[in-house]
């Protein structure tokens, strides 16, 4: 039977496709996808039989066989997330790693932050969905596409705080450690460890039971549904959210050349009239955005999201750890419970690096109505109002009831896991 002129159209689009198959067959290893049979009467040329046998003699399904547990905390800076993100590098069988997108973000758009661009974003968000998808597979090689220099030998020196990461101080991946050196600080590992080899990394990563990443840099959980769909991963995605009063008191705080005009603001009780305000709305819209998808609780976020607000972790860090890790279907470990019981009873000085986690987390959590002027406050409420009373945070109306620490401002809610 003679194919119409349609039909040869349909089996040259169905010949690229099995190309780009067998590309992405070879360079995600495991990851590839058998043609569909043609139900038209013409042959599809020597590519589909190729393809055929290459099913038939070593059959691999595009699904998560191991069933392994992919985690995502997302998060936005100053919320809470490093502390968030050692409640799953404590656990003896989660390997962690902390911002790996930075590497995306400083060697793709080095001044992303000062961009507003939409074509800078999506850049961004595509190669950082790739990233993710290749970390999750324990394929850290990928990284070596963005770590500058480039790693030889698949070693370097130049992850991004390596040190926050257990398990890339731990054996194998670093065997110069002793028993001694168990609880070592973040620079210490370094010093101890040096370079990372990615090989061992990689290792490391294939041996633990799930995988857990904290990222600043991807604004909306919308943003990851290519992610949270595709059935290679069992990705889950843990939002952190927080008071934005908060996020900007800790922001001025710690990036003070970033965030001088909102300290000029406070000293002098003058508002800047440069004063750049994006840096707060911008944390209230993406909240807003974010959060919305997730309440609406979409089909496709189904049993993968659960929203945590860093006030009720704060308050009750070891009840709210345990709602996450069962959300997650992951076994709580005594590290993560001792971890815990060490590090939200402290004070601030007690923490030697501006990331630090050991603190009174109860008190942290307040902390901010004692730092920001009530100026800045109701300004902040204007412009936050809606995701404020969307997460339940309560406005104030004066400068007394600020200061009043009796006065809760985190109203009692149940943020349910979307199951």
């Amino acid at each position: 039977m003679q194919c119409s002129w349609k039909a040869v159209l349909l089996l040259a689009l169905a010949s690229i496709a099995i190309q780009y198959t067998a590309i992405r067959t070879f360079t995600a290893k495991s990851f590839h996808s058998c043609p569909v049979p043609n139900p038209m009467n013409c042959s599809l040329s020597q590519e589909t039989e190729s393809a055929d046998r290459l099913c038939d003699e070593s059959p691999t399904f595009a699904y998560n066989l191991s069933r392994k547990t992919h985690v995502l905390i997302l998060a936005t800076t100053r919320s809470g997330s490093s502390f968030v993100g050692q409640l799953f590098n404590q656990h003896f069988d989660v390997f962690y790693l902390f911002e790996p997108l930075y590497h995306v973000q400083y060697t793709l758009i080095p001044k992303l932050t000062q961009s507003k661009s939409t074509t800078d974003r999506r850049v961004m968000l595509g190669a950082s969905r790739d990233l993710l998808r290749s970390l999750y597979d324990c394929d850290l090689y990928f990284l070596e596409n963005y770590i500058k220099p480039q790693p030889v030998n698949h070693t370097t020196d130049r992850l991004f705080r390596r040190g926050a990461s257990k398990a890339l101080c731990s054996p194998p991946v670093c065997e110069s450690l002793g028993p001694i050196d168990i609880h070592l600080e973040e620079g210490d590992c370094v010093k101890k460890c040096g370079t990372l080899n990615l090989t061992l990394a990689t290792e490391s990563c294939k041996e633990h039971g799930h995988v857990a990443i904290k990222t600043v840099r991807v604004p909306e959980v919308s943003d990851l549904r290519a992610l949270v769909e595709d059935p290679r991963l069992n990705l889950k995605v843990i939002q952190l959210v927080r008071d934005p009063r908060g996020i900007l008191a800790s922001r001025s705080e710690t990036f003070r050349d970033t965030y001088r005009l909102w300290r000029i603001w406070d000293g002098t009780g003058r508002k800047p009239y440069n004063l750049d305000v994006t840096q707060l709305t911008t944390v209230c819209e993406d909240f807003l955005n974010s959060v919305s998808t997730g309440l609406n609780r979409p089909p496709w976020l189904k049993g993968k999201y659960m929203l945590v607000r860093y006030e009720d972790l704060a308050r009750n860090p070891m009840k709210k750890t345990e709602e996450i890790y069962g959300f997650l279907g992951i076994p709580m470990d005594s590290n993560v419970e001792r971890w815990i019981q060490n590090n939200t009873r402290g004070d601030r000085s007690s923490a030697k690096h501006k990331y630090g986690t050991v603190r009174n987390s109860a008190a942290t959590a307040e902390k901010w109505r004692f730092r920001l002027s009530y100026e800045i406050v109701e300004f902040t409420q204007n412009a936050c109002q809606q995701v404020l009373v969307q997460l339940g945070y309560k406005m104030v109306g004066s400068e007394e009831e600020l200061k009043n620490l009796s006065i809760s401002l985190v109203e009692e809610r149940d943020f349910l896991p979307f199951s």
